[in-house]
């Protein structure tokens, strides 16, 4: 009897390849019933900038701009489409540089519109810049003057909407004729909306496109010159198409750095993590079984 005691123990450890099948059951039937994250938020970081495009789409933009190359597609040379152009060629060379960057895209006159929020999706940017460049939408345009406070501070508000005004990595580029001499608007001077863009840390680049007027040579540029330079931003005299793609491409070599992202999914998959302890157990017990002669003895 004392020597058939440690036979049946030895016997009982032919059994650990069904007790690890066994084991292994219950992490499968969790793992079938698809479990999951009812929310999950995790920090990450790309290589970009939160950029917010504003267009002048006022009744001044009518006038001439030559520029062969970016208004090759349009029906006029007006200044209106070789600024639509520009803006498009920006956010492709942001692409072409393997930026993921956050664009947003407002237009404005009297008033400023946001026509799409901060997005990744580079190609909803560049459809929403084509719909604004399309005739027939730019001649509806309701708003006739040119109100660049009223975009600066449309601007501001959409980061601050969306939570940006505590973090690095903003930047307004507006597109405009600059025939704006406006030091008051509304009830706020420029003074205040420059300083609103400053103390949240967003320089704003002007890109004046204004054909064959050189630095200085339209009026309101004294008022702006120093309104986006105190920003932190610059001012571009874009008087002809060489000089307008000199600044875009500026733009975008001082428009480098990274953004920290807070991403939110609202069903986040946990099956996998139970599927694969399940299929450790099975591994392990075919392992056993397979492997080692031992345990494929009948107990």
């Amino acid at each position: 009897i004392l020597k058939a005691m440690p036979k049946s123990r030895a016997s009982f450890v032919l059994y650990a390849p069904l007790v690890l099948v066994l084991a292994g059951l219950p992490f499968f039937f969790i793992a079938l019933a698809d479990p999951y994250s009812a929310l999950v938020s995790r920090e990450v970081s790309f290589p970009g900038r939160r950029i917010c495009i504003m267009v002048d789409a006022s009744t001044s933009m009518r006038t001439p701009f030559t520029a062969a190359t970016l208004n090759k597609r349009a029906a006029t040379d007006a200044a209106f489409f070789t600024t639509v152009a520009a803006a498009e060629s920006f956010v492709r060379l942001r692409m072409k540089n393997h930026y993921r960057d956050l664009l947003s895209l407002v237009e404005f006159g009297n008033e400023a519109y946001v026509v799409t929020p901060f997005t990744h999706d580079y190609e909803n940017i560049l459809l929403s810049i084509s719909l604004i460049g399309d005739p027939v939408e730019f001649s509806m345009f309701p708003d006739q003057g040119t109100i660049i406070g009223r975009a600066i501070e449309e601007g501001t508000a959409l980061f601050k909407a969306f939570g940006f005004l505590d973090a690095s990595g903003n930047l307004m580029v507006i597109f405009s004729d600059g025939e704006d001499t406006r030091a008051q608007i509304g009830a706020r001077s420029l003074d205040d909306i420059v300083q609103s863009a400053y103390a949240a840390k967003i320089p704003v680049y002007l890109v004046r496109t204004n054909y064959d007027r050189t630095k200085g040579q339209v009026i309101p540029d004294e008022l702006w010159i120093p309104a986006v330079e105190k920003t932190g931003g610059k001012f571009y005299a874009a008087n002809n198409e060489k000089a307008l793609l000199d600044a875009i491409a500026e733009i975008d070599s001082a428009s480098t750095g990274t953004i920290e992202v807070r991403q939110y999914s609202s069903q986040q998959p946990r099956f996998a993590v139970f599927a694969l302890i399940a299929g450790g157990f099975w591994t392990s017990a075919a392992a056993l079984k397979l492997g080692i002669p031992y345990f494929q003895k009948l107990p």
